[in-house]
């Protein structure tokens, strides 16, 4: 029955995560921790769910909005290689994980004060800024084994630099390529994951089709901000507090 529990967990981070373009990786390493996953198995595993969920979603949202996907250069540029690096980084996570989730609640409370304003100028994305932003979301996200949109999209909204849907699609794109940059570094070091994989993979997909389909196609963009709000809080509280 436990296991059973923890697959319909999945599959709910998995659609919840997915409707605002994100792939969900805090959310699995929150349940995997409370079940008592080693953690070498934990990153392994939610990286290849954040593959998967993070390209669903991506296909969502880019067939509902057709982005422009050269704003996500400069960040790329600098995440990709320093996702890779972080993956190889075999350093103590906890003052990562406290900064990050820190960060996160400002994102937070950040979005909260600027519910109401779904319409607004989008801005040019200044390359050096946005390259030097990549390399440390990049970094980050592979010390600790996620994509890293959870810090990407909140950015785009506060500096205007994407609309809210623009920002959950070009966050899943983030998401896709520094999971496998990430995931190709953790390959290096050594695989390892779950013996519960297959299921989970199952019905990760199943919740990130759900979950993106419902976002891109039918929620406006008031619902896809509160969901973000909703996410960026759970990953937040999850960083603290495990």
């Amino acid at each position: 029955m436990g296991d059973l529990y923890l697959y319909l967990a999945i599959g709910l981070i998995a659609a919840m995560y997915s409707s605002v373009g994100h792939g969900g990786a805090s959310g699995y390493l929150a349940i995997w921790t409370l079940y008592g996953l080693a953690p070498e198995e934990m990153r392994s595993s939610a990286l290849i769910l954040n593959i998967i969920v993070s390209g669903i979603a991506f296909t969502n949202y880019y067939l509902a909005e057709l982005p422009n996907l050269r704003k996500l250069m400069p960040f790329l540029l600098g995440s990709v290689p320093a996702a890779f690096l972080g993956a190889l980084t075999q350093a103590s996570t906890p003052l990562y994980r406290m900064l990050l989730g820190g960060v996160l609640i400002i994102a937070v409370l950040r979005l909260l004060l600027s519910i109401r304003n779904n319409q607004y100028q989008v801005r040019d994305i200044p390359f050096l800024p946005a390259l030097l932003t990549g390399i440390g979301i990049g970094f980050l996200s592979g010390v600790i084994g996620i994509g890293g949109g959870i810090l990407l999209s909140p950015l785009l909204i506060f500096m205007r630099w994407a609309t809210i849907k623009e920002s959950a699609c070009l966050s899943a794109a983030f998401i896709l390529v520094n999971s496998l940059s990430g995931f190709t570094g953790v390959l290096i070091g050594g695989l390892q994951v779950t013996g519960m994989m297959t299921i989970s993979i199952v019905v990760a997909f199943a919740g990130g089709l759900l979950g993106s389909s419902l976002g891109s196609h039918f929620f406006p963009a008031r619902v896809v901000k509160y969901t973000l709000v909703m996410v960026l809080l759970f990953a937040s509280i999850k960083l603290l507090a495990f």
